[in-house]
């Protein structure tokens, strides 16, 4: 039987947490008399937490003294834990279950690589963390995304070869870590965004069971 390594990034592919960092982000923004739109919000996908308040100061044109800024990014992430504290299952996308469990009627691997250092708490809120036979966040890392660390670290996890693992993501700079990592990358989302990935669908409703079944087979 084949056995590949299945990963899953967690904002934007499994639950969609991105609407949450958004809500945090724009209040932060806001107190600094800064605009933040949706568009800079789709920039900050997939980036780490001191990246994207340096981003939005620049896109401000402002700076802070150094006290400020580590005072600002813990506030942030209070508010977001706030918003996060309240998820349930509902709150998982559409199909992302039924891949699951068809992963695991073919006993295949799974792990979740995330940037998130928060991906625990959200996996057990909405109850999906014992589907993963291995958990890599952001507190395992310590080279952000393009660094193919992350997914380096979730296949050795599963015990599995980089060459051997397909990687779901969202984020432009998520396909580009999976891509350096030798891996077959599935981005979610809009091919004008993601068209460096291996394969491009707008959400797990558009992934056949067949398109998975023959993923394992290939």
């Amino acid at each position: 039987m084949n056995k590949k390594g299945f990963i899953f990034d967690l904002d934007g592919v499994i639950v969609d947490t991105a609407k949450y960092h958004f809500l945090a982000w724009q209040r932060l923004a806001k107190s600094l008399d800064i605009e933040f739109t949706e568009e800079e919000n789709e920039q900050l996908k997939g980036v780490s937490r001191v990246k994207s308040l340096e981003k939005i100061l620049a896109w401000g044109n402002k700076s802070i003294p150094e006290a400020q800024f580590t005072e600002l990014m813990a506030k942030k992430n209070e508010e977001y834990l706030s918003y996060i504290a309240d998820m349930n299952s509902d709150e998982i996308l559409p199909d992302v279950p039924r891949v699951l469990n068809l992963l695991k009627q073919e006993k295949q691997p799974i792990s979740l690589g995330s940037a998130s250092k928060n991906a625990r708490t959200i996996l057990e809120r909405v109850n999906l963390k014992s589907d993963f036979d291995a958990i890599v966040d952001g507190n395992d890392v310590s080279k952000a995304k393009p660094d193919p660390e992350v997914f380096l670290i979730a296949a050795k996890a599963i015990n599995i070869k980089p060459e051997d693992c397909i990687v779901f993501e969202d984020s432009v700079a998520g396909v580009s870590a999976a891509n350096a990592a030798n891996m077959i990358s599935i981005g979610i989302g809009s091919k004008a965004n993601l068209g460096h990935a291996t394969y491009v669908f707008n959400d797990f409703t558009e992934i056949s069971d067949d398109f998975i079944t023959s993923l394992i087979d290939n």
